[in-house]
């Protein structure tokens, strides 16, 4: 397998075509945060368009579809997935609502299109699952919105002493922008079977992902005000609304950055966040916090290529971080997953799924194995089940 695996990578990689360099030394959040490396494969100068992504490696993996509505022609949209494992079971959920109708759309093309989403009456749905593969029917997670004209966004799992909730983002529809916008959380009644409102976590805020303990203990979650506006927000341990917020990145300053995700270095100290650049670069961008998100440093454009989508990156118990993402800059196909030893240099690169749009992945670890949620062209919400054993036995030698 691993012989197959480099070989493959050859084939990705021949033709690829070499640019002016960039200056690519080690980056570090303390003696060199300006450094663009964050991608090595080899034969990759920097030019995405010489990566053959379709021909990249591929993991075994076990392939479900949660929920379903090609039969719609485009006018429903399934996007914005998360998981988690609790009390025994897997817990998906998404948001759930109207798109913008597609004319002419043959079912042969759904996977294909892009609806429009965002739009007003959107809940947030959710499914379980015993074994990751098969799941139940879907159910309603949120209700319908509070107010006409609003929607629900599905924003995540949060485990928070012993008791899962679930957020949501309240807004005005169409799209995020504007007055009106607040992070929600419903709690798992377990007694009843079912969600309940459990109150407003922030104003005028919507997260990422939501919250993970810093090195000091404290929660953290990224989020974008009604603005644009990318910051931190750090608290959650006396209340679950209880929050300080510092900022990160400015909307209209460098980047136009959009979708931010932080996670913590090897070292147990320093964080690392990573931005999708809504601007015209189609790479990732990438920041440091030394000091529990207070400040963060000067964002730079790395070398990571990206189509202006959605990524997730996890920690394995093995060590390694796993990203998930649209790394060919041209589309949102295919979904592939990159391999980092330091959480900073990314140097394997994997094929996960592809041939259509697929887009918006969120990861969890459990039970030996990596659960990828997913959305199809905004169609479907389906999941990819992978061996830690068999990503192990892939990843290529080192150099």
């Amino acid at each position: 397998m691993r012989q197959v695996a480099i070989s493959l990578l050859a084939i990705a990689f021949a033709g690829c075509t070499t640019p002016p360099r960039e200056e690519l030394s080690p980056p570090h959040p303390v003696t060199n945060p300006t450094s663009p490396l964050m991608l090595k494969l080899p034969g990759y100068e920097g030019d995405p368009g010489g990566i053959a992504f379709m021909q990249l490696p591929r993991l075994p993996a076990e392939h479900a579809v949660i929920s379903d509505v090609r039969d719609r022609g485009g006018t429903w949209v399934h996007q914005h997935a998360y998981l988690a494992h609790f009390a025994g079971r897997y817990w998906a959920m998404w948001s759930d609502g109207p798109g913008v109708p597609k004319d002419g759309v043959s079912e042969e093309q759904h996977f294909n299109i892009v609806p429009g989403h965002d739009q007003a009456g959107t809940r947030v749905s959710y499914a379980t699952s015993e074994d990751g593969v098969a799941w139940s029917e879907p159910g309603d997670l949120s209700g319908p919105p509070r107010i006409e004209g609003y929607g629900w966004i599905a924003r995540g799992f949060w485990v928070r002493d012993g008791e899962m909730l679930a957020l949501a983002s309240h807004f005005h529809a169409p799209g995020y922008p504007g007055l009106g916008l607040s992070l929600e959380a419903f709690r798992w009644d377990d007694v009843a079977d079912r969600w309940v409102a459990h109150g407003q976590v922030m104003d005028d805020a919507m997260n990422n992902f939501p919250p993970k303990q810093l090195p000091d203990g404290q929660w953290m979650m990224t989020r974008r005000d009604h603005q644009r506006q990318v910051t931190v927000m750090v608290g959650g341990v006396e209340s679950f609304d209880r929050w300080v917020v510092h900022p990160m990145a400015s909307y209209d300053g460098e980047g136009r950055p959009e979708e931010p995700y932080w996670y913590t270095l090897p070292d147990g100290r320093n964080i690392v966040a990573l931005i999708r650049d809504n601007g015209g670069s189609k790479r990732l961008l990438r920041t440091f916090s030394i000091d529990n998100g207070s400040s963060w440093s000067r964002l730079i454009r790395t070398n990571f290529p990206d189509a202006r989508s959605k990524f997730f990156v996890l920690r394995t118990s093995r060590g390694y971080y796993a990203l998930v993402s649209n790394s060919n800059p041209a589309r949102r196909d295919p979904l592939t997953i990159a391999i980092s030893q330091d959480g900073l240099v990314f140097d394997q690169l994997f094929f996960l799924a592809g041939g259509r749009h697929v887009d918006y992945p969120h990861i969890i670890e459990h039970d030996g194995h990596l659960l990828i949620a997913f959305s199809g062209a905004k169609q479907t919400m389906e999941t990819l089940k992978i061996s830690l054993a068999d990503i192990d036995e892939a990843q290529s030698d080192p150099g």
